[in-house]
């Protein structure tokens, strides 16, 4: 549509046009490549808690479950981490909280290296994870947004497939300190998770702020300068003066709970509580359990890796999903395999069996975050998004927060009893996606 002024014809577009006009080319693969790098770094932080407990119980003389009080605060970091930076990005920017987060991270993560008590660990690694918390939903609300809605659902379960990079070099670090008998492993796998995300600082200052961000906010002239960078980049020429940019009509609302958002706020936030508390659930204690007595054949470090493995079909499973069938019916799917996944491993009479739960728990629970992580962002406007994101990932650490601690008492009185009340967990999230009132496949964000 063309408004006519006395300079002639300004014509108004809209960001999502004009990321439609630019497609998915070099500028969204180098922003896939930054926002990976970290994720991939945030992903072997997280999963360090599983992989570490048994060397920190020896260094400092504790049990395996008083080892993991450092995953407790980790995850109560991450939980207030989430919460608070979500709401930070939606007010004061992503970019600039991109950067503090990510900075935290590198440095609090490089500190736990030198930790001279298991207190001062416990510390770091709260400080650690309030930094990981924060970068998580940002770095999706910002990939969101700079993406073009034919490819947004595929590229955002190709950023959390980052999350298997991951967690293949946390497993490969756990196994190399375990064949070398290496003294206080733990120290080196902290300093491995921290490495990715002290280059990401430097990475992230290439990655300008949010155009949709930019325009809500009443800065239209950089939020042209930015979709300009876009264009060029991508190998299309720049907007022209006489575009003026429109932003998207949304209805204003009092936060994630109020109007037609809180339906699906109040199903969305509790897919995430079950997904989580059943994925760190599993993937906490496993690590500690397969090193040690494990089940038959399914031992030791080595196994982990090929679970860790598993991840990556999953992620590519999901990707086409999301864009073939729907990102509610992917996520569906994805649930009900991880249950049957979790079932089959309840009544499992070998060795073999064994083996194969745990294969498409992995593969079907990184299926399903890979879902979530593409639906999610896409339920709320512009102005709610990164909050939306934040309170979904606070719950995810609230799950995680339960899982190395309340669930001690479950597994310590069976672990494949604890294994099938994740199955009735991941059931009933399936449950609750259902309640979700909104599909987003090919939709413009608002």
């Amino acid at each position: 549509m063309g408004v006519i002024s006395g300079r002639g014809q300004i014509m108004k577009t809209s960001v999502e046009d004009i990321l439609g006009r630019a497609g998915a080319g070099s500028f969204q693969r180098r922003l896939l490549g930054i926002f990976g790098f970290v994720w991939a770094a945030d992903a072997m932080q997280v999963l360090a808690v599983g992989f570490t407990a048994a060397s920190i119980a020896a260094t400092f003389d504790l049990s395996v479950p008083k080892a993991l009080q450092t995953g407790t605060v980790f995850f109560l970091g991450m939980l207030i981490g989430a919460s608070l930076f979500g709401k930070l990005a939606d007010r004061h920017g992503r970019r600039r909280v991109l950067l503090v987060t990510v900075g935290c991270d590198a440095i609090f993560g490089l500190l736990s290296v030198f930790a001279p008590s298991f207190e001062v660990l416990l510390v770091l690694r709260f400080l650690t994870g309030a930094a990981v918390g924060g970068t998580l939903p940002v770095d999706y609300a910002m990939m969101a947004e700079f993406l073009p809605a034919k490819n947004r659902g595929r590229w955002l379960v190709m950023l959390e497939g980052f999350w298997a990079v991951g967690t293949v070099i946390v497993a490969l670090t756990a196994w190399a300190a375990s064949v070398y008998g290496v003294a206080d492993a733990w120290r080196w796998i902290f300093a491995v998770t921290a490495l990715p995300a002290l280059i990401g600082v430097f990475l992230r200052w290439w990655v300008p702020e949010s155009p949709m961000y930019l325009l809500k906010t009443g800065r239209a002239a950089e939020a042209k300068a930015v979709l300009d960078q876009v264009l060029v980049t991508n190998g299309q020429p720049p907007l022209g003066a006489n575009v003026a940019l429109e932003a998207p009509a949304s209805a204003k609302t009092d936060g994630i709970f109020s109007g037609p958002l809180r339906r699906r706020s109040i199903a969305m936030l509790l897919v995430w509580f079950f997904v989580s508390i059943s994925y760190y659930g599993i993937f906490t204690w496993m690590p500690a359990r397969l090193a040690g007595e494990g089940f038959g054949f399914v031992r030791g470090y080595g196994f982990l890796v090929i679970v860790a493995l598993a991840q990556i079909p999953g992620y590519a499973l999901a990707a086409y999903g999301v864009e073939a069938w729907g990102r509610k019916p992917t996520l569906v799917g994805f649930l009900l395999l991880s249950a049957l996944a979790c079932a089959l491993f309840v009544i499992a009479g070998n060795a073999t069996m064994i083996a194969a739960s745990i294969l498409i728990m992995s593969f079907a629970l990184l299926g399903t975050w890979g879902a979530l992580y593409a639906f999610t962002p896409e339920l709320y406007p512009t102005e709610s998004r990164a909050t939306g994101m934040g309170a979904a990932s606070a719950m995810a650490r609230f799950g995680g927060l339960l899982a190395p601690s309340l669930m001690t008492i479950v597994i310590a009185q069976s672990f494949v009893g604890a294994i099938g009340l994740f199955a009735f967990f991941l059931l009933l999230g399936a449950v609750m996606a259902g309640f979700i009132d909104h599909e987003t496949r090919q939709k413009a964000l608002s």
